[in-house]
Parts: structure tokens; C-alpha cells; sequence
């Protein structure tokens, strides 16, 4: 402001001076006029005014081109001011958001531990350990808004669960091709690491039912850190994915959002960003084929997994199919189960689980079967819930989930390698599995 009124002050004198030397030309051009008229005038005198008209000439065009340069740059300044007042308001408003955003997340954790039990007997848990009162609504664009909203509300479930053990290791195991209940899970492997920044987590898979020209051992690989997430990595062998040198980048037409998509059938099933749509990319066509809106489901940080990172809808193929893990307002944020079909990606069939979503890390499926792990972050997590769809029926697990990297964003079931892939804080990372007998 001190600035603006010098400009003002220094403006108005530049005026005083212009208005000033217009009133001596004036009278000069007057006098030379008169200088010609009158006889015996010396021509010296004639001469002389006339210098001194073109000095004064010059000095009111120099007078001028100051005064406007100064003008220009007090518009420049008014301008500034105002855009700075308008950045202050904006930022002002988004204070206010963030904190009213914090305390809403404050009171669902108190309600959360308010709801936590410290011990589970093998009886079943109440419905009210399962099913949030308030559903909760984030829709921040910040990914790491989304990381820290998950780290607030992350709940152990060793506490939960530390009374409850599962079937034994030494049990039946599965040597056959046959379907069977997860009894134990390996140690992680880790098979390469993402170079950059946006690959600090994403999903990377193979297609257990290839279509020519792919093969089983073709991978693909997407990193999901971004606003506009289009590009997939093709590899044509699982070592070129450990070299890190694809044979294809493909751009999808559509940005998708989140870790929840999937390969099935030469296809690349994915959620369109900010919608409850679904889309299949033809990977040998390099087009959308079909695209469909999962009805009622939650989308862009509704009901997504502990982590955050918007995982609202979760694709997923297992030996029943294609998949898809989400929640709607009718079911309170617990999660819902719906087969598709691969060709139109229509709803064959659904159950809801009454097992709250926001308080997983992740999930997958086998031969049917939803299994819930407890932690995205801790190295000693659990496969806590297996929610069986043939008998509609719910059991607790503790099977132990190794979060090696501490920041498990994805985690998906390969029934063709009968192995779990996974997406560990910027590591892509394979777990051998063990299943019982039917």
C-alpha cells in the first residue's frame, strides 16, 4: 500500500508538470507566431524560440511516456493486490475445510475405539463391531491427504482377535488343482522395485485366463500415484518386468483411479476415475469395448480400504470369475460381494458381508471365498475374515500377512499360479499360499 500511494503521488505531480509545460508551449507557439508577424524581428530571436520550442516538445513526450509508464504500473499493483486478497480468502476457506475435515475424522476415531472390543471370544462378533454408525465422505484430491486420513484410522486387529486362532497349518493341504480355505500364506518375494515417485503404490498383474497373443507369463504393471492414471506396462516375460523394460506402453483412453483393477480374458477391467463406472480395455483392440456403472456403489473416498487412495471398488478374479469388492449406503459401509460378467460386466449375483469396510487394509478372493487382511503397515498383520459366498456365512481367521515395505497398497489372488501379488510401499511382491481340502 505505502508503494501504491508513492505511485499516486508521483503520478499526479507527473500530471502538475505535463499540464505546466503544455501551458508554455502554448504560449511560445503563440509568441513565435507573433515573432513572424511583426516586421524588423530579429531573425536570432525567431531562432532562438524555435529551439526552445522543440526542447519543450521533447521534454512533454518524455513527460508523457513517464506518466504512462507509471499509470501502467499502477494498474499492475492494484491488480497484484487484488489476487493476493483472493488468494488469501481461498486459502482462508480451505483452513476452515481441513479443520472441520480433521474433526469429523477425530470423532469417527473416537467412535471406532468406542466401538473396539479388547478381546473376541470364538463366538460371533456383534454386528456393531462391524458396521460404522456414520459413513464417511472424503473428497480430497490429495493423495496424501488420503494417506494420512488412513493412518488415523487404522485399527489393529491383533487386539480384536488375539483369543481367536484358525485352522491349524498342519492340517489337509491342497495338492490338487481343486478349490480349498487359505491356511497359511509364505513370506513376501520381491521381484523388482518401482523407480519414481508415482510408483509408490499401484497394481501390477498377469492374466490367468491369457487371450492369443498373450501368454500366462505376459505382465503387466501400473503405477496409480496421479490425478490422470493412463498408462499400462506391457511385458512380455516376467524377467523383462524384473529388467524393468516393457515391450508396450498402452494409454487408456480413460483415466482410472485407484489399485483395483485387474487382467481377465485379454481384457483390462478397471474404475473410471471420479464415477462408479467400469470399463474393459481390449488390450489387443486398444479400445473400451464396454463400459458400465456399478449400481449404488460408493466411489472417490466413500468407503475405500484403511489405506485411503480412493480403493472404493475393488476388482478381483479368482476360479468363480470375475468380481467386484465395494460398498453402497444401503449397506452402511460394509462390504458388498458381486459376481460380473466378463462380457457386459452386468451383476450376476450379490451378498453383503457385514464386515465393515474402512476397517480392512485389503482384500481378495479365493475358489468364492472373501479373505480381509488387518493391516496395510504392520509386519506382523492378519488374514482376519473369510467371508465364504456358498454358504453366505462369515468366520474369523488369524493367518499371519507380512507387510514387509510397510505400505501394502494392493493386494490380489493369481488363480493360475496359486499365489498372492502384491504392491508393498514401492515393491512389487509375490506370497506362495497354502489351501485345505474341501
Amino acid at each position: 500500500m505505502p508503494a501504491i500511494l508513492d505511485l499516486q503521488r508521483e503520478s499526479n505531480m507527473q500530471r502538475s508538470e505535463l499540464e505546466s509545460a503544455k501551458a508554455r508551449l502554448s504560449l511560445l507557439e503563440s509568441l513565435v507566431t507573433q515573432s513572424h508577424a511583426m516586421e524588423g524581428s530579429s531573425a536570432s530571436t525567431v531562432e532562438s524560440l524555435q529551439r526552445q520550442l522543440a526542447s519543450l516538445r521533447m521534454e512533454t513526450t518524455q513527460q508523457k511516456s513517464q506518466a504512462s509508464r507509471m499509470e501502467t504500473a499502477y494498474r499492475d499493483l492494484l491488480r497484484n493486490k487484488s489476487s493476493l486478497e483472493e488468494e488469501k480468502r481461498h486459502l482462508e476457506r480451505e483452513k476452515e475445510e481441513l479443520e472441520r475435515r480433521l474433526e469429523n475424522s477425530s470423532q469417527e476415531i473416537a467412535q471406532l475405539r468406542a466401538n473396539q472390543c479388547p478381546q473376541v471370544s470364538d463366538t460371533p462378533v456383534p454386528d456393531s463391531l462391524q458396521r460404522s454408525k456414520k459413513v464417511s465422505r472424503w473428497d480430497m484430491e490429495s493423495p496424501d491427504y488420503q494417506e494420512l486420513k488412513s493412518e488415523m484410522t487404522e485399527v489393529s486387529a491383533s487386539s480384536l482377535f488375539q483369543e481367536h486362532s484358525s485352522h491349524s497349518r498342519l492340517g489337509a493341504e491342497d495338492t490338487g488343482t481343486g478349490c480349498g480355505e487359505l491356511v497359511w500364506v509364505g513370506e513376501p518375494v520381491t521381484l523388482r522395485k518401482a523407480e519414481t515417485i508415482a510408483g509408490k503404490y499401484g497394481v501390477w498383474m498377469k492374466d490367468p485366463e491369457p487371450a492369443s497373443p498373450y501368454t500366462r507369463e505376459t505382465t503387466w504393471r501400473i503405477d496409480t500415484v496421479g490425478t490422470d492414471i493412463r498408462q499400462v506396462f506391457e511385458y512380455d516375460s516376467t524377467d523383462q518386468f524384473i529388467q524393468g523394460y516393457p515391450s508396450k506402453v498402452h494409454i487408456l483412453p480413460r483415466s482410472m483411479e485407484s489399485t483395483g483393477a485387474v487382467i481377465y480374458r485379454g481384457s483390462l477391467y478397471f474404475q473410471r476415475r471420479k464415477s462408479r463406472i467400469l470399463a474393459k480395455y481390449d488390450l489387443r483392440k486398444e479400445t473400451i469395448t464396454v463400459q458400465k456403472d456399478l449400481t449404488n456403489a460408493g466411489y472417490h473416498g466413500q468407503f475405500p480400504y484403511s489405506w485411503g487412495g480412493y480403493t472404493d471398488i475393488d476388482l478381483a478374479v479368482d476360479e468363480m470369475g470375475l468380481w467386484a469388492i465395494y460398498s453402497t449406503q444401503k449397506a452402511k459401509g460394509a462390504i458388498v460381494l458381486s459376481t460380473l460378467d466378463p462380457e457386459t460386466l452386468e451383476i450376476r449375483q450379490t451378498w453383503e458381508t457385514n464386515i465393515r469396510k474402512q476397517s480392512v487394509a485389503n482384500s481378495f478372493m479365493i475358489c468364492g471365498t472373501l479373505y480381509t487382511i488387518s493391516s496395510y503397515s504392520s509386519p506382523d498383520a492378519m488374514i482376519h475374515f473369510a467371508y465364504n459366498t456358498a454358504t453366505s456365512t462369515r468366520k474369523l481367521l488369524k493367518i499371519h500377512f507380512e507387510n514387509r515395505y510397510k505400505y501394502s497398497s494392493m493386494v490380489d489372488y493369481n488363480p493360475t499360479e496359486r499365489k498372492l501379488f502384491a504392491w508393498d510401499n514401492f515393491n512389487m511382491v509375490t506370497y506362495d499360499i497354502r489351501l485345505s481340502k474341501m
